[in-house]
């Protein structure tokens, strides 16, 4: 039915009364526009909120279920680390999936993000979309970074007091390799940088690192038992062969060091020797960093799941990759890896 007003203003006009008629169409007109603005502003895909989850998006829409988070139990409830050495609180895209794949893939472990821009918060994390999406995962904490408490005790304790550090180049770089190894000897555990994408539960790769090509072992992914010999050395070798000012020598390079010594080895290679194994290449460097792009290539199915039958991480090499643009959704590797491994940060891409 037509409202009674516009019924009155239809009568008005069939009298012939040409004010009367203007006055119809001016309130047509009105109504039409105000539908058009209203309307558009109401739609929850029209805008990309700046902060938290919008009020449709509850944890239920982005976790269905614990018992969707792995597909069966974790073998151990060992923790798994992530850390972020700057200032930074506004996490990616893929600072997100990296956390969230962690999380689904060890529903049994405490995934523990530490964050160094969070030590001056006042105890709240920022409204940001990561932090309100991250909670949805009972077993994801998200704490302050104390860099003071974490080297205490510990060879690196004097070398971090030094002031002249912070002038050296590659100085946070520097600081992530030295929290990496202090953690894994401290606490034992899996650390990760923030560019993996985990596929499967890494537990039982135990007292392990691996080979990302060029006979190099790299630190991105790490898992030790607490207080080993290895994570020992590295340690030791980080301050008595100290040098802040060649990229990576406190990093895949010290760790190519130490394995080198611990094993007596000339060229490292896929090996288990004492206790430490060297991982394939395939295992969590899938992808070799000079070929970083083929991420951003279109794959079918099937040579995913060929590409990655070994695999157990996939790190996406995100210095170099960081600024290249990525179609949500495609084909692309790296597409598919995010709506797999990362479905709720996939969703928020989506959105977005």
């Amino acid at each position: 039915r037509m409202p009674s007003c516009i019924l009155k203003l239809t009568r008005v006009v069939l009298s012939h009364k040409p004010c009367a008629l203007f006055t119809l169409i001016f309130v047509f007109v009105a109504l039409a526009y105000h539908k058009l603005y209203w309307g558009i502003g109401e739609d929850p895909k029209s805008s990309v909120p700046t902060s938290g989850l919008s009020a449709e998006m509850s944890c239920a829409h982005y976790v269905p279920s614990a018992l969707d988070m792995a597909g069966g139990p974790s073998p151990s409830t060992g923790n798994v680390f992530f850390v972020e050495t700057s200032e930074q609180t506004a996490p990616s895209y893929l600072f997100s999936c990296s956390v969230e794949s962690a999380a689904r893939t060890h529903p049994a472990s405490r995934v523990v993000v530490l964050m160094k821009g969070l030590a001056k918060e006042n105890g709240s994390l920022p409204k940001h979309w990561a932090f309100s999406l991250l909670s949805c995962f009972p077993n994801v904490e998200i704490l302050p970074l104390d860099l003071k408490e974490l080297f205490s005790g510990t060879p690196l304790a004097q070398w971090f007091l030094q002031p002249q550090r912070q002038q050296e180049p590659h100085f946070l770089h520097v600081l992530s390799d030295a929290c990496r190894i202090v953690l894994m000897w401290k606490f034992g555990g899996i650390y990760l940088d923030t560019d993996f994408i985990v596929l499967k539960n890494l537990q039982n790769l135990t007292n392990a690192l691996g080979i990302q090509g060029d006979s190099v072992l790299n630190g991105a992914f790490l898992s030790f038992e607490a207080k080993h010999k290895f994570m020992e050395l590295c340690m030791q070798d980080f301050v008595q062969n100290y040098n802040g000012w060649v990229w990576g020598y406190q990093g895949p390079e010290l760790l190519t060091r130490v394995f080198k010594k611990w094993c007596s080895l000339g060229t490292i290679k896929s090996m288990s020797c004492k206790g430490v194994s060297a991982l394939a290449q395939e295992v969590v460097y899938p992808i070799p960093w000079q070929d970083w792009e083929q991420l951003f290539e279109a794959v079918s199915a099937l040579e995913l799941q060929k590409l990655l039958k070994n695999t157990y991480a996939v790190h996406i090499w995100n210095k170099l990759s960081h600024g290249t643009k990525l179609e949500i959704p495609s084909q692309a590797l790296l597409a598919q890896l995010y709506s797999q491994f990362c479905p709720a940060t996939y969703a928020k891409m989506k959105q977005d």
